[in-house]
């Protein structure tokens, strides 16, 4: 859903572009966008988050590869991707990722599905689990009480991300499946928590 711009600024504020370097046509969003063609744009190649955080999403219905949006400029895919060597070129949707203080942020890891196995709870940034203690390179489920994360693949914030949020799933992610649409693996080397 597209909504303009009401004079003021509000909480959740992204301006997208359908060329890099913030060329071409623009649309300013300030809550989530399922299908950036139902809001006559093509593609989305270089974005300004200018108030809270965002998920941008390779297809429509907020489903593929997911890339966390945190306040600042990026003027084309390689800004979005980071490290990763997925590539992709552009954003078919995306939406705001609601959270608490990130001084509250808490999550619980699980070595197995369910909840089941060795645990550990999380209230700050990990660039390597297995240097804080987590024998596994793999996390099962996990549940976040408050908050929200970025889960990586690899150690020092790489790979594949998932957004982890409290406000979605109640919180519960149960198994490694409902991580995210594109989720092939169970496997979490990193974590940090999203603040905004």
């Amino acid at each position: 859903m597209y909504l303009p711009s009401k004079g003021t600024a509000p909480f959740f504020k992204v301006t997208v572009f359908e060329q890099e370097h913030f060329q071409g046509k623009c649309k300013e969003f300030t809550s989530e966008c399922c299908n950036i063609h139902d809001c006559s744009l093509d593609n989305i190649r270089s974005i300004r988050v200018e108030s809270g955080a965002w998920v941008g999403f390779e297809h429509h219905d907020f489903q593929g590869q997911q890339f966390i949006l945190e306040r600042g400029e990026y003027p084309n895919w390689e800004a979005c991707s980071g490290s990763l060597s997925y590539h992709i070129e552009r954003f078919m949707s995306l939406r705001p990722i609601h959270c608490a203080s990130h001084n509250n942020s808490r999550m619980k890891i699980f070595e197995k599905e369910n909840f089941i196995g060795r645990s550990t709870e999380l209230c700050d940034d990990y660039p390597s689990l297995v240097a804080m203690g987590w024998i596994k390179p793999e996390v099962g489920s996990m549940h976040v009480q408050c908050g929200a994360f970025v889960c990586y693949e690899y150690p020092g914030y790489r790979g594949q991300q998932y957004i982890m949020e409290s406000e979605r799933h109640s919180g519960d992610y149960q198994h490694w499946k409902t991580w995210g649409s594109h989720c092939q693996t169970p496997k979490i080397q990193s974590i940090r928590r999203i603040r905004h």
